[in-house]
């Protein structure tokens, strides 16, 4: 099986590159199962419910989240109702669900979300590495065939240790949240495939999706400015993992970088 994962899509400039670039990238990846992280898909920041319809138009089969991800309130409906789009599991709230089978027909494959604590001080999160032992063992009672897991994480170091942690354990594990792409797509040693983040699908000439001007304001002057989505050409970025059907595990994982 082959799963495309697609990295943090912001704002509506990110949304209409998804729109543009997803189906021909699913058919040039001969795409069994495409992810996206949409929790910065509205222009207000978080994700409501027009991004995600036009999330799912473009090709999304699910829609996982981080820690914007409950900022606009007509969310919440939509997080309780659709098993397709996840929360963070550890997040300490009732909405919504952190954990999404999918039926693919002869197999399944479980999606766990989490979301790191390092950096995150005010996200109010249970220990991933706990929340995810839990979400584990239901894949198994599920008999998921294939096991993914976005870990929504600011540091790098966080993010390496849980790709560590569940080697071997899940089919694989990709990183969001910080929307700058790694390059290092992998089989890790005992077969998961993993990507410490898959990176922006936004404006190209931006700090992290944002006018770069407001950023630069912001860090040499202190000036605390709203935040505007920038405006231009996009990048859409993302990983493709080849997922073996006989063991579950990760054969191989390459990086996708697609400027429009």
């Amino acid at each position: 099986m082959r799963v495309l994962c697609i990295g943090d899509v912001f704002a509506e400039q990110g949304v209409n590159a998804l729109l543009n670039i997803l189906p021909s990238l699913k058919k040039k990846e001969r795409v069994d199962l495409c992810i996206v992280n949409g929790e910065n898909s509205s222009n207000e920041n978080g994700i409501d419910r027009y991004s995600a319809d036009r999330i799912f138009a473009a090709g999304a089969d699910l829609i996982t989240g981080g820690n914007h991800t409950l900022k606009l309130e007509e969310i919440y409906s939509t997080l309780d109702e659709n098993p397709f789009m996840i929360r963070p599991a550890n997040l300490k709230t009732d909405i919504g669900k952190g954990y999404a089978l999918l039926d693919m027909g002869k197999y399944s494959v479980a999606v766990i979300n989490l979301i790191g604590r390092i950096f995150l001080e005010k996200i109010e999160a249970e220990n991933p590495f706990d929340t995810v032992d839990s979400y584990l063992e239901r894949a198994k009672a599920d008999n998921a065939k294939y096991i993914i897991v976005d870990f929504h994480a600011e540091a790098t170091s966080e993010k390496r240790a849980m790709g560590f942690y569940l080697d071997g354990k899940v089919s694989a594990v990709f990183g969001t949240h910080t929307h700058v792409q790694t390059n290092d797509a992998c089989v890790l040693p005992l077969g998961s495939g993993y990507i410490t983040d898959l990176g922006m699908t936004g404006v190209k000439d931006s700090v992290l999706g944002v006018k770069k001007e407001i950023i630069v304001n912001r860090l040499k002057n202190k000036d605390m400015s709203k935040f505007y989505p920038a405006t231009g050409d996009c990048i859409v970025s993302g990983a493709v993992f080849e997922l073996d059907e006989k063991t579950g595990l990760c054969s191989s994982a390459k990086e996708i970088r697609i400027e429009l």
